[in-house]
């Protein structure tokens, strides 16, 4: 029997400049454990008079993670951190009681053709936490758990696998897996999973009791403890999930909280300006269809 419960199309989003694929929020499942939002960037062409320009916006009750297959992203933050984001390094934002931050293609790269394509995820914060301090934390690829396993190459992105951990400093129990499939292989990683669990297909096939599925698709199990899939060669999959927080999270924008009236806080912050400045970036994104009460 499958134990695919749900499958999950990638869905086109526009970002203004920019179009993604989006996985979660889905009106039938709105997270999966601890992970309430993924979009699937590109891979997007950008040619020489073209560049990749998300100014500073806010982020409250939330952690990101970016990480790249192709391409360079300039990250700049109110805490004042300014470096270059390149594939397979994991770069983490805890936005805890308030961060800003900007995303673009870096001065170098502006004037020639390139290409972005990744991974951008939204990670709720527990309840306890989601007022922390804001934080950054940029880990290279090498410093990443790694694993081979009948033909296919793992990588722990971030979280616990079995008697593993990533140095990715999360703030809940969760896993986020990357696998790739030098050969046709079999994929059994259900005892070291747990709470709820997705499977996304970047590319590739994979193979669950004779139901094919292909890139671009998200599958839900029913059961995170008996995850075995076939994958097919060439195939690239990001398994993810974790425990899921007793209590809702609500999203307006890129806001996370599990209060309606934390939201409405952060909402009047924003549009009074009494959010931090991202130091040498002096751009505001404004709130669509919002405005302060009189």
């Amino acid at each position: 029997m499958s134990n695919v419960g749900l499958i999950i199309e990638e869905r086109a989003a526009d970002l203004g400049n920019f179009l993604v694929g989006r996985l979660l929020p889905f009106r039938q499942k709105r997270a999966v454990g601890p992970f309430v939002f993924i979009d699937h960037m590109g891979p997007t062409h950008l040619k020489d008079y073209q560049n990749l320009d998300v100014g500073p916006h806010p982020h409250i009750g939330l952690s990101t993670l970016t990480y790249l297959f192709e391409g360079s992203i300039q990250h700049k933050d109110s805490l004042g951190n300014d470096l270059e984001i390149t594939p397979g390094a994991v770069n983490w934002m805890d936005g805890g009681k308030g961060v800003v931050h900007s995303e673009r293609t870096p001065e170098y790269l502006r004037t020639t053709d390139k290409v972005v394509h990744g991974l951008q995820i939204w990670i709720a914060l527990p309840k306890e936490k989601e007022e922390i301090d804001p934080s950054f934390t940029h880990i290279e690829s090498n410093k990443l758990p790694t694993w081979s396993e009948n033909g296919i190459d793992f990588k722990l992105i971030a979280g616990k696998y079995k008697d593993l951990e990533s140095p990715v400093p999360v703030h809940s129990p969760l896993y986020y897996i990357e696998a790739k499939a030098k050969v046709d292989g079999k994929v059994n990683l259900g005892s070291g999973l747990f709470g709820e669990s997705a499977l996304y297909i970047l590319e590739g096939e994979v193979i669950d009791e004779g139901q094919s599925y292909g890139e671009k698709q998200l599958l839900v199990a029913k059961d995170a403890s008996i995850c075995t899939l076939n994958l097919k060669a060439g195939t690239t999959i990001y398994i993810f999930g974790g425990d899921p927080f007793p209590e809702e999270r609500f999203i307006y924008w890129n806001f996370v909280s599990s209060s309606k009236e934390r939201l409405e806080q952060a909402k009047e912050d924003w549009t009074n300006h009494k959010f931090p400045l991202v130091p040498g970036d002096n751009d505001y994104v404004p709130m669509p269809d919002y405005k302060t009460k009189k």
